[in-house]
């Protein structure tokens, strides 16, 4: 199993959002789901249309069984709203192509990550990506490792700072800094 990043790079980030949003918006709307909530990729695959035309997300992680309610970011409904109006009653927001009314499954939302990650030269890429992307930018923006922690159901805020990649950026200044 590769070792996956978050996208820490803004630019970077702005232009896989806009190379989905051409390419394909089914894609572009679970990339935003993955970056703007934290979700698991197992848990965005099971939202269908009416769970985004409410304030938040109630779900049942698929990993942990846990029951989570989650706030949609006001800044995204603009963008996942009209794309849910399109959808019938009981779609699956990420629907699968091949017939019927499924979700995709993990290994097609990888491709399409990796896909995007290719267009702007990003190697370290994973279904984890977006929601390690979530939590850099959240802590970035906020410095509330414990509400973070909280967020993704860690047991500890360290494991909270290896997993978004704080500590490699600590343990990468510190290099950049070190002199002999």
């Amino acid at each position: 199993m590769n070792f996956v990043q978050p996208i820490r790079d803004l630019e970077k980030l702005d232009k896989i959002k806009a190379y989905l949003k051409m390419k394909n918006e089914r894609d572009y709307v679970m990339f935003l789901l993955g970056i703007s909530t934290g979700l698991r990729i197992s848990d965005i695959l099971k939202l269908k249309k009416e769970d985004l035309l409410k304030t938040h997300i109630h779900i049942k992680e698929t990993k942990t069984t846990k029951a989570k309610r989650v706030k949609i970011p006001g800044y995204i409904k603009k963008e996942i709203v009209p794309y849910a109006k399109k959808l019938n009653d009981g779609d699956y927001v990420i629907k699968s192509r091949q017939g019927g009314n499924k979700a995709i499954d993990r290994s097609t939302a990888y491709r399409i990550l990796r896909d995007a990650a290719e267009h702007v030269n990003l190697t370290e890429i994973g279904t984890h990506t977006l929601r390690k992307t979530f939590g850099y930018h959240f802590y970035k923006q906020t410095k509330n490792i414990a509400m973070l922690q909280e967020l993704f159901n860690h047991s500890d805020q360290h494991v909270t700072k290896r997993y978004i990649g704080i500590n490699q950026d600590d343990l990468d200044d510190a290099m950049d800094k070190y002199r002999i």
